[in-house]
């Protein structure tokens, strides 16, 4: 009977073991977490889990006794140091050795460390892990001054967050705006009023300096993260700003698949390869993965989706577009609600709706489309 090895205890593993057992593998499965929790997902590490508003067990993929029902291995606190592909055999910080007939990377991404913070002697955080929100959470309050250097996805959704808290935030951003090389100077004008709209400090195309870390509570640094490539790298795999995977999801070795933030895919839609970093993509990859390591053969052809909620206002996004396309938008963003269109080439190639929840199939569908 055949063994299944997954590396990495995000979504995506937790997605991928579930899928298979309910494709009816039968065989052998293996997960093997670096943190001490069985898997869940992370989009409340920065929303609701943050804001104390849902408790972290909402977070988990499935409860731990799932695992021994499904006759799943989960090792916890378990990190992989070696992928040997020609005994077909993983090594792990303890010195044991896993066999595999065929193995799964889903070990995500880390977040990118920022020295000026780190020697700043301020109390700075990054954000990845139930431990990490904790912390970060743990220094919100009335009177307390929180500094987060990079005004991305994360780094938004935090600041949000603490100000809901009543903490004193202020946000350094080295672009013109938020969210700037993502969303185009039109969207990303809509993020920069609400937060400034909600008292954030909002300080762009600002550099950091030490004096300005000074008196904070709490700096958060969410200057992006890296993928988590090392183990495919020292093994021969092919990587390049993270594992290289055809449409299937396999990477250079057929016997080894990658998946979510540590896989940059070769997109049959797009034409092109990405690597996405969101809840959706970590979910619907395992979906497709498991599907082909039960003998299938399907491509990976879903566009990117992500969704925020901050303040007043959520939005979701499908497709992958950029700063460079032409914006086209539709409503009101004043009162932010609207849709946006990416248009490149005359085809939308991303759309978004921002408070606009009855129209999200629409705007969806309208990705891949003339405009």
């Amino acid at each position: 009977m055949s063994t299944i090895v997954v590396i990495g205890g995000g979504l995506a593993g937790g997605t991928v073991v579930t899928s298979l057992r309910e494709g009816g593998f039968e065989g052998d499965i293996v997960l093997l977490a670096a943190e001490p929790h069985a898997p869940y997902e992370r989009p409340p590490l920065s929303k609701d889990y943050l804001m104390g508003k849902k408790p972290i067990e909402k977070a988990y993929v499935h409860d731990e006794g799932w695992y021994a029902a499904h006759d799943v291995d989960l090792r916890t606190d378990t990190e992989v140091v070696a992928i040997d592909r020609d005994a077909k055999v993983v090594r792990t910080t303890d010195g044991a050795e896993q066999p595999y007939d065929q193995l799964v990377i889903a070990t995500g991404a880390v977040p990118r460390h920022l020295a000026l913070a780190d020697g700043s002697g301020a109390h700075t955080a990054y954000l990845r892990t139930i431990e990490d929100s904790d912390r970060i959470r743990e220094f919100f309050g009335e009177g307390r001054r929180i500094v987060v250097i990079g005004a991305g996805w994360i780094g938004l959704e935090v600041a949000a967050a603490a100000r809901e808290a009543g903490s004193e935030v202020t946000v350094f951003e080295s672009a013109e705006l938020p969210l700037l090389r993502v969303l185009g100077p039109t969207v990303a004008q809509v993020f920069a009023d609400l937060h400034c709209e909600h008292g954030v400090d909002l300080r762009l195309g600002a550099t950091v300096t030490a004096e300005d870390l000074r008196g904070a509570d709490l700096v958060v640094v969410g200057v992006g993260v890296a993928p988590k490539a090392t183990l495919a790298e020292q093994a021969g795999l092919d990587v390049d700003n993270g594992i290289l995977v055809d449409a299937r999801l396999r990477t250079s070795d057929p016997s080894i698949f990658a998946i979510g933030d540590v896989a940059n895919h070769d997109h049959p839609v797009l034409g092109r390869r990405i690597r996405v970093e969101h809840w959706d993509t970590a979910i619907e990859q395992a979906k497709v993965a498991a599907a082909n390591l039960l003998g299938g053969d399907q491509d990976y052809e879903r566009q990117p989706y992500f969704f925020t909620d901050q303040y007043d206002l959520g939005m979701e996004y499908w497709g992958h577009g950029s700063a460079d396309d032409d914006v086209e938008v539709e409503g009101d963003l004043a009162a932010r609600v609207f849709r946006a269109f990416w248009v490149r080439d005359g085809v939308v190639v991303a759309a978004m709706q921002a408070n606009d929840w009855d129209a999200s199939g629409e705007v969806k569908a309208t990705v891949g489309k003339p405009r």
